[in-house]
């Protein structure tokens, strides 16, 4: 059931066989030279809509900004604040109990540590404030690394790099321009520095160079698997 398609009677009838909804975040973010700034909206939101085909989920319209640290140099990134990103999720999730829904995944395409840990600890706090609350939050790309293990070449990989150029190869090939080179930065340890892209020029980490369609569309698969998983995990109240 996909929110934005939906009206107002149809929303009303799902709600009598589901109680779930999936809310993607992504992030406007450079992703090298080949791949599109919104790379990690797309995947989350493609996810969704995959796992509703076999699921009843209602999948709410994706959030294509996120919180960006080591890529805020870089052309194209655009960013908000993790207290901005705090906000967005509380409000929706709030809005969306309000509606009678009671389950909520929160996946991420953008897999930023800040970012991430602001979802975490909203959805923590809505846990104490929300009584009949269930909360995932889940990083899309930790998902298709995990699930991907076998199928992965790469070690390390972890943006714009093997994973994510296969998975935008199988499912937007048009918006895939080339590849870019392999690429692994170092960042000083312990150190923060305003000139990240000095430390990261290419804006890749990984080897885009292993990507494949055929990757692109089995690790897909895996990820939207174990999205139903949680589906149905939080639909027979297994956790509270």
């Amino acid at each position: 059931m996909i929110l934005e398609e939906m009206t107002m009677p149809q929303v009303e009838a799902g709600l009598k066989i589901c109680k779930t909804v999936y809310i993607p975040f992504g992030a406007l973010e450079e992703h090298g030279s080949h791949l599109p700034l919104s790379t990690d909206t797309i995947q989350a939101y493609q996810v969704g809509k995959s796992a509703a085909r076999l699921v009843p989920l209602f999948v709410a319209p994706p959030i294509p900004y996120g919180n960006c640290r080591s890529t805020n140099q870089h052309p194209g990134t655009i960013s908000i604040t993790t207290a901005t990103l705090k906000a967005v999720i509380k409000d929706l999730v709030r809005s969306f109990y309000r509606q009678g829904i009671r389950n909520v995944i929160a996946l991420t395409g953008h897999a930023g540590g800040a970012h991430r840990m602001a979802l975490q600890d909203a959805g923590e706090e809505l846990l104490d404030e929300l009584s009949e609350l269930r909360i995932a939050v889940v990083t899309e790309y930790e998902l298709a690394r995990e699930q991907g293990r076998g199928l992965v070449e790469t070690p390390n990989d972890a943006h714009a790099g093997e994973i994510e150029t296969s998975r935008i190869m199988h499912s937007h090939p048009r918006l895939v321009q080339g590849s870019s080179p392999a690429e692994y930065p170092s960042f000083p340890l312990g150190i923060l520095v305003r000139d990240k892209r000095a430390y990261w020029p290419g804006g890749v980490w990984g080897d885009p160079g292993k990507a494949t369609a055929e990757k692109g569309s089995e690790l897909e698969r895996l990820v939207v698997a174990k999205v139903v998983e949680l589906v149905r995990a939080l639909e027979a109240g297994q956790y509270v």
